[in-house]
């Protein structure tokens, strides 16, 4: 009986380090993992006007049908974030504390554009409960369709000479802030930025 319990109590100790031992190994191929996973970011569309090409110059009513200009120079010397929403979607929805966020961390050298399309009644009760700054929301089917807008929330980033700088589908936070790190590394995205880092050799 004693013996049995001896063997019983190894066995359970063989097994104990063999789970810890499998338990390190999980732990340190995590952290490889870890290492190896790239930056997320915007998802970028190959359709419209490319990273590095000049932004469709349109000039479209605000909410309050007073004409906005988009695209080209900015007079002010502001760099410009087109956001293209819905009210239908709720992703879109979510987004936008982060997208206020943003602007207000940017301040004076941003200028913000929210752009939708479909008839004003659609969109009263999301600019109301969204309380949205209403000279910065346009309504205009020829935009969307200038940029090739498949899927929402879709974002570019326009220099203040009205070059696109970054552009893509922007579903998180992270995504949104991938466009001014793409801006800021002289990249079009943070893919691209990792793959230069790797095409060099360098660790990401």
């Amino acid at each position: 009986m004693t013996q049995a319990l001896l063997v019983s109590n190894l066995l359970l100790w063989v097994a104990v380090v063999a789970l810890g031992l499998l338990a390190l190994a999980l732990l340190r191929q995590i952290g490889v993992l870890h290492e190896r996973v790239a930056p997320a970011g915007a998802l970028v569309s190959h359709g419209g006007p490319a990273v590095g090409e000049a932004a469709p110059v349109l000039e479209v009513p605000d909410w309050n049908a007073r004409p906005t200009r988009i695209g080209g120079g900015d007079a002010d010397g502001r760099r410009t974030l087109l956001l293209f929403v819905s009210p239908a979607c709720p992703v879109c929805k979510s987004l936008l504390p982060a997208v206020r966020s943003v602007v207000a961390t940017e301040g004076r050298a941003l200028r913000l554009v929210l752009a939708s399309d479909g008839p004003r009644e659609e969109h009263e009760a999301f600019v109301r409960a969204e309380a949205l700054d209403r000279e910065r929301y346009v309504l205009s089917t020829p935009l969307g369709l200038a940029w090739q807008v498949g899927a929402l929330p879709y974002a570019a980033l326009l220099d203040a000479g009205g070059i696109v700088v970054a552009k893509g589908l922007v579903n998180t936070r992270e995504h949104l802030e991938s466009l001014f790190e793409a801006e800021r590394q002289g990249v079009g995205s943070v893919q691209e930025f990792v793959e230069r880092r790797r095409a060099a050799g360098e660790e990401v």
